[in-house]
């Protein structure tokens, strides 16, 4: 059901928090139409977006998981997850907002249980977390001198997250400021980083509540879309637009590259889709040398024709010999 991380089902279904049942439901159909699997053989993008739209009206369509939802946030799968063998530990009316992830909130619970009095005795809880990449139950003993037992050993848990950078940031390389918890930390981007890029922030992930040890911080690269440029495996690729007569002529045509424009010589007789290669003016690599940027050569017409134009278009016309389509007469069925 529940994947490893928090999941707003509300924006997955693209409805509000106040939404009605109706309107829950209206936005699955919707959704699970559009991304069912057998209307998208082979789209392993709208397979799992299917998957996920499935979880989101699993939880929301239900009151009693919608309701803890609710109410809990990003811990809901945590409480939802806590058990003992007495009954379980009782999550109503805590103020969860006040703890800045689970473990802080565990983390203070096994303080107040290990203070003698009622909570001396020997018990056995267990709680979920998520931070890993399945769901993991950790059991915690009360009791003797040592309330945490052997979960001293309990290894630090590393941290995902994500950050988005333009082309330019990722291209030239730039420093982000991020606030972790109540830490600033500046995080310097090489150059030539690409989405899927992983950065490790060694010792700043979250600290285990058992080891006190911390873990680290790993983050992935998202890079935002660009209007000219794309990626074709490690090269770009752009595409630029010429006119009838320069592919006809050829021409010489400014081409933008990352780091400024270029002349690209277009050779006579090119065909609309063809690519011309620049070779060492694509991306950056880890070892500071340049891919390669990929042009697509698109012939445009023009819309609008003064006299002379037209004039002579229309004698272009009735001179030339040349037949585009002469391969058609030879097609039969």
């Amino acid at each position: 059901m529940a994947g490893s991380e928090f999941k707003d089902y509300y924006q997955v279904l693209g409805v509000s928090k106040t939404a009605t049942v109706e309107e829950i439901k209206r936005a699955y159909r919707k959704l699970a139409r559009k991304y069912h699997p057998d209307l998208n053989p082979g789209d392993q993008e709208a397979e799992a977006r299917f998957k996920e739209v499935n979880e989101a009206h699993e939880i929301l369509s239900d009151p009693e998981k919608r309701q803890k939802y609710d109410q809990f946030g990003q811990y809901w799968q945590q409480v939802v997850g806590a058990t003992s063998p007495t009954g379980g530990v009782g999550f109503e009316g805590i103020d969860f907002g006040q703890y800045g992830s689970f473990d802080d909130f565990i983390d203070e619970l096994l303080g107040r249980f290990g203070r003698g009095g009622a909570g001396s005795g020997r018990r056995v809880y267990t709680y979920r977390t998520t931070t890993g990449p399945q769901a993991v139950r950790e059991y915690v003993e009360f009791g003797g001198e040592d309330p945490f037992g052997r979960l001293t050993d309990i290894p630090a848990q590393d941290t995902e997250a994500a950050i988005a950078l333009t082309f330019a940031e990722a291209f030239h390389g730039t420093q982000k400021r991020l606030q972790i918890g109540q830490e600033t930390v500046t995080v310097r981007i090489p150059p030539g980083a690409k989405s899927g890029s992983r950065l490790r922030l060694k010792g700043k992930g979250q600290i285990s509540p058992f080891s006190q040890q911390r873990g680290d911080l790993y983050l992935t690269i998202e890079l935002l879309p660009h209007h000219f440029f794309r990626f074709a495996g490690e090269n770009l690729t752009c595409e630029i637009a010429i006119s009838p007569e320069e592919a006809v002529l050829g021409a010489s045509v400014d081409v933008p590259t990352p780091d400024g424009k270029v002349k690209l010589t277009v050779p006579p007789g090119v065909d609309s889709g063809q690519a011309l290669r620049l070779r060492g003016k694509g991306w950056r690599n880890p070892k500071g040398d340049r891919t390669d940027l990929i042009v697509q050569l698109k012939i445009v017409t023009p819309k609008e024709l003064t006299p002379g134009e037209r004039e002579c278009y229309e004698k272009l016309r009735a001179a030339s010999r040349f037949s585009p389509r002469q391969a058609l007469a030879e097609v039969r069925l």
